[in-house]
């Protein structure tokens, strides 16, 4: 069977960098890690909270990379104004806009609510008291009231959402996948995708971006080691 070759003009173009996939495995790993521990509780909550110690510096590392990361990674050339994200819906996108190549409006929408959720549930877990035996390192800093809400929130409606926006963000993955015959998950591992524009702006991924993804995850380390020093 012959197969129709590639066009000439199909190009390798780099959309995610390394340290976006990174970022995005390692979360996607940790958030796996974070219910298996607080479903078992007991003795394993001691790495729930080390591991929503590692998310809140996944998180703060984002934060940065947003501005100063890959072109397709940066929240300027993602995050969608109103105008655009009703042209997408009309079906009106423009060429330039590039939807298929980065996050499309809804998928960065989606993407951009969990990361919400989870900054939502990190805040919680800090100040948090279950009253048996956990306790977020900065109760403390404020009243029983807000501690017992936090703690409703964090084991409730918090951990409702987030779910439901993975399995959201799981559905489109396989949508795309059955229905559209494309791949999400595969250039989030190699970082390249396949497009047959030859102008579309490829992402920096070189020795200098990886070193500065580098320190400024060890910056945000530093940052949630002295967030949690405070409540000692």
């Amino acid at each position: 069977m012959k197969h129709s070759p590639r066009p000439a003009d199909d190009t390798r173009v780099r959309v995610w960098d390394l340290p976006t996939r990174a970022f995005h495995w390692l979360l996607a790993l940790a958030l796996v890690a974070q219910v298996a521990t607080g479903k078992v509780g007991g003795g394993a909550m001691v790495w729930h909270f080390r591991i929503g110690y590692f998310i809140f510096a996944l998180l703060l590392f984002r934060l940065a990379w947003g501005f100063v990361g890959g072109h397709w990674s940066r929240f300027a050339h993602f995050v969608p104004a109103p105008a655009t994200l009703l042209r997408y819906l009309r079906g009106q996108s423009r060429s330039e806009e590039h939807h298929d190549v980065g996050h499309s409006p809804l998928g960065a929408l989606s993407v951009l609510a969990m990361l919400l959720l989870l900054a939502a549930q990190v805040a919680a877990g800090l100040v948090a008291d279950d009253e048996i035996a956990n306790v977020g390192p900065l109760n403390r800093f404020v009243s029983g009231a807000t501690a017992a809400w936090a703690t409703g929130w964090h084991k409730g409606p918090g951990i409702a959402l987030l779910m439901a926006t993975v399995l959201l963000h799981v559905g489109a993955i396989a949508y795309y996948r059955l229905f559209r015959k494309r791949s999400l998950v595969l250039p989030m591992i190699t970082g390249d995708k396949t497009l047959p524009a030859a102008d579309v702006p490829a992402a920096r991924d070189s020795l200098g971006t990886r070193l500065l993804a580098l320190a400024l995850m060890a910056a945000s380390g530093a940052l949630v080691a002295w967030v949690v020093r405070l409540g000692g």
